[in-house]
């Protein structure tokens, strides 16, 4: 295949239907450099692809420029509401806004405070993630957001402290051991409360229902069996993605710190951390979103009764979300 393949409106440009596709496909979404794009570069861009839905596209405008303005348009504008999704909660976003988070989270010797803090601060992260990159295909009160809210982080740090006095009381374990214990307790707390997170933050899909779209992007209805397929596939991926963020860099710094070079230089071991952090991170996020399309597939028999009357379409899509 080309480097650029023939544009197609609205379709991703890698095969989504093989894990490297989804891969290279999301790589494209977290793309960072995204977030410089001005306000009158995003505006060319989507006047570039309405102009390519009228079919009045100036001559020489290639495939390598209409790819580049989709990606642009979809990193920053939310495919249901049509709105800019804002800067720190793009998934373009996650990780450079994110990393300082996850360095704060892995510290050594927290305290109950500090504990708390890092906790509270990735779940508002997350929250404000998942609301601003849910399928918006139905309007959710606010209320939902809050709930959501107060339910991810109320369970991240009541694990997270209660790990951290089941580590202090067990006397079994020598300092040393207790000390690397500690720094894994993170990855429980913050997998847990991802997934209450995602499911009560896009907790009015399954009440309400996402929309389900044919061949040719038509909606066919509503489907509350498709917002469970939504919710389960996007919980998945955020139980997989704080994996290699809270595992590897432990183990790794745990070897890091017995080098010869950060024992007589300790000044170094935070910005080293961070870096370790930043490579974890920024191999995780498109790893774990890439488990799933973000717009899947699914049969129609599977669904309401009413969707397989509305379509003669075998296989309806839905926008999963991020």
């Amino acid at each position: 295949m080309s480097e650029y393949p023939t544009f197609l409106y609205g379709k991703p440009r890698f095969d989504q239907n093989t894990f490297f596709g989804r891969f290279r496909h999301f790589l494209d979404v977290i793309d960072p450099s995204t977030l410089f794009v001005t306000e009158k570069r995003l505006q060319e861009c989507v006047e570039l692809l309405d102009r390519f839905k009228q079919g009045t596209l100036p001559p020489g405008v290639t495939n390598a420029q209409l790819w580049q303005a989709q990606k642009i348009k979809q990193a920053i504008i939310h495919p249901d509401t049509g709105e800019k999704i804002f800067m720190p909660f793009r998934m373009s976003g996650f990780i450079p806004f994110g990393t300082p988070v996850v360095v704060g989270l892995l510290l050594p010797n927290q305290t109950l405070i500090s504990t708390i803090f890092w906790q509270w601060l990735n779940q508002s992260h997350n929250a404000c993630v998942n609301y601003s990159n849910r399928n918006a295909s139905k309007p959710a009160p606010v209320s939902k957001f809050v709930q959501g809210y107060l339910g991810a982080v109320t369970s991240a740090v009541s694990i997270a402290v209660g790990l951290n006095v089941l580590i202090q009381k067990a006397r079994r374990f020598s300092p040393t051991t207790r000390l690397l214990v500690q720094r894994f307790i993170p990855f429980p707390a913050v997998a847990s409360a991802n997934v209450c997170n995602v499911v009560l933050m896009r907790h009015s899909e399954l009440s309400e229902g996402i929309s389900v779209l044919d061949n040719n992007g038509n909606v066919v209805g509503t489907s509350k069996v498709a917002a469970r397929h939504a919710l389960l596939e996007t919980a998945m991926t955020r139980v997989v993605l704080p994996m290699p963020i809270l595992v590897l860099p432990p183990m790794i710094m745990a070897a890091l710190e017995k080098l010869p070079l950060l024992q007589r230089r300790p000044r170094l071991v935070l910005p080293v951390h961070s870096l370790v952090c930043l490579a974890a991170f920024g191999l995780a996020l498109p790893l774990a979103i890439s488990l799933f399309p973000q717009m899947s597939e699914i049969s129609v028999n599977q669904l309401e009764p009413e969707i397989a009357v509305a379509t003669d379409c075998k296989i309806v899509t839905y926008n999963k979300g991020l």
